[in-house]
């Protein structure tokens, strides 16, 4: 058998050396390993050889299983090969002048965040930026986040290592790093180093552990906001998201809040647009992202005191912004840099 075993192996390098595409390589892969291959029908002879000599036997058959998986792997990792190099086409060489001599676009998302930063400039906000690796403490301790919430979960955020070390983000306790899941730990580290009142927006990319697909997005951009003074209502945070999206989208656009839980604000709202004179749209009302007024407890972890000042925040998707005044139906657009989708934002 050991002869007739090694002979197989022959067999099976020549013709896997000569194979060059995905079919012949499954027949090939077949006929060697398959359940009626020619390696299985000496497995089955194992069964019926004396007891002295199955062991040795079942050692060279073994030898010849992991001999045939090696040549197997090595002419498909070859097919592979050949296949990406045909996709790809033939070799660019990056120091020619490129035959497409016409002007960058700016991108549609860059678009929208420049847009929605000129309008909350105007009425007084400073845009602010922070780390997008923080810390449990600045993305969810800090902004009352109860410690069994789901945002936590490693289904829903992306950790880093423990023994992970970010020389410029700074902690508070000894706790995990993680890549923000919102920008609203930049209101958190203003506020530690700004006494009120504070006026800021915060805009950037975030990441979420969310399923790819039309609408969601593993890695995004949000733009969040927050005021912080004496006095401040709901009134007030309605009239600042009037001004926003009458100033982006025109003066007919109303807004209406919706009751909703988040844990850092008190009372929480969710907004809709109403969207009926907006035929991109298809709907008389949307949602379009969340607000509402500061929790005390928040101000009490950065040492505000909560019966002198209040305070609003509000959030929103730039993507989901992109997609209503663009009429983008797929997000996954926003990242192929696809040359014929962007250069419609010319």
């Amino acid at each position: 058998m050991q002869a007739a075993l090694q002979a197989l192996v022959e067999k099976a390098r020549g013709e896997l050396t000569a194979v060059s595409a995905r079919p012949e390589f499954e027949a090939a892969k077949a006929r060697y390993v398959g359940p009626n291959g020619e390696l299985t029908a000496f497995m089955k002879q194992l069964g019926a050889a004396p007891k002295e000599q199955k062991p040795i036997l079942g050692k060279l058959i073994n030898q010849t299983k992991v001999e045939l998986q090696g040549l197997l792997d090595a002419a498909l990792a070859r097919i592979e090969q050949s296949e990406i190099a045909a996709q790809l086409g033939p070799a660019i060489d990056p120091t020619l002048p490129s035959p497409d001599s016409g002007p960058g676009t700016t991108h549609p998302l860059t678009l929208v965040r420049e847009e929605l930063c000129r309008i909350f400039r105007k009425a007084g906000f400073a845009v602010v930026e922070g780390p997008e690796v923080e810390t449990e403490w600045f993305c969810f301790d800090a902004l009352n986040t109860p410690a069994d919430h789901p945002a936590r979960d490693l289904q829903d955020t992306f950790y880093l290592p423990e023994n992970a070390l970010v020389a410029n983000v700074s902690q508070r306790t000894k706790e995990r790093y993680l890549l923000r899941t919102h920008t609203s730990s930049v209101q958190i580290r203003t506020m530690l180093k700004q006494k009120p009142p504070v006026r800021i927006i915060s805009p950037g990319r975030v990441f979420r552990r969310d399923t790819i697909d039309a609408t969601h997005s593993a890695n995004f951009h949000q733009l969040e906001g927050l005021y912080v003074d004496r006095n401040v209502t709901v009134k007030d945070l309605k009239a600042i998201l009037d001004y926003l999206f009458q100033s982006l989208l025109g003066k007919d656009i109303k807004t209406r809040f919706r009751p909703h839980y988040f844990g850092y604000t008190e009372p929480s709202f969710e907004v809709d647009l109403s969207a009926k004179h907006l035929g991109k749209i298809g709907k008389e009302w949307v949602e379009i992202m969340g607000c509402g007024m500061v929790d005390p407890t928040v101000f009490e972890s950065v040492g505000y005191d909560p019966k002198e000042w209040t305070g609003y925040a509000f959030g929103m998707g730039i993507e989901r912004i992109a997609m209503m005044l663009y009429g983008v139906d797929d997000i996954r657009y926003f990242y192929q840099n696809d040359a014929r989708f962007l250069r419609q934002f010319a």
